[in-house]
């Protein structure tokens, strides 16, 4: 965490990401901006939900694959603390599904791992501000998205329904995500049969399938 001084203009971040690389190389880039200080770090998303009430920083910046809750859950938790905070994605996924996803579930921005670094700067400042910031390369699928929401198989489901279509598909058990969510086992029983009768899966190995293709886990 920064020892730079704070100033009146200093956007305060919290890091999110479970790999301590990953970090020390987000905290160099953004600690070598005048207006910018990283304010805490997390390693998954239980404990940035604590030391978020601890530093209230200004904009999260979050990754979605990390032990745990993982990142829509994190996100999620924080939005429902605080729905005006802002949250930029910063994920290895480059899934149009996922975008739309974290957008839906009230991020600010998303960007990959894949060549986001270089515009990280640019879209914390803007974030900040409360303003979208996406790559350049989603919004052409973005906007076929608002015309033709129904080419994607996983429209149906449910924000809820989605997350545990992700965590099935990550290989989690349903007890495993009982804890993993907060809610009951029976609970997750219940959303695991709506996600395969909505997209009519017969089975574990079909839903693994389905979520490689729509680039939600890699094979």
């Amino acid at each position: 965490m920064s020892n730079k001084p704070a100033t009146p203009t200093s956007i305060k971040v919290m890091l999110v990401d479970d790999h301590p690389v990953v970090r020390d190389g987000y905290r160099h880039l953004l600690e070598n901006t005048p207006d910018i200080r990283v304010v805490a770090e997390a390693n998954d998303g239980e404990e940035a939900c604590a030391l978020y009430e601890q530093h209230m920083p200004n904009v999260v910046i979050l990754d979605l694959s990390m032990p745990g809750i993982g990142g829509l859950e994190t996100l999620r938790r924080i939005k429902a603390k605080d729905p005006v905070m802002h949250i930029l994605i910063f994920s290895m996924h480059d899934s149009q599904t996922l975008v739309l996803r974290s957008l839906e579930a009230g991020a600010t921005g998303y960007l990959t791992k894949q060549g986001g670094v270089t515009q990280m700067v640019e879209a914390v400042r803007q974030v900040a501000q409360g303003k979208l910031f996406v790559d350049s390369k989603y919004v052409p699928d973005l906007m076929h998205h608002r015309l033709f929401a129904t080419e994607d198989p996983l429209h149906v489901l449910s924000t809820r329904e989605f997350q545990i279509f992700q965590l099935l598909a990550e290989g989690h058990s349903v007890s495993d995500i009982a804890v993993m969510l907060s809610i009951s086992p029976k609970t997750v029983g219940v959303h695991h049969a709506h996600i395969m009768r909505k997209l009519r899966l017969q089975n574990a190995a079909q839903l693994v399938r389905l979520a490689i293709r729509c680039n939600i886990v890699k094979p």
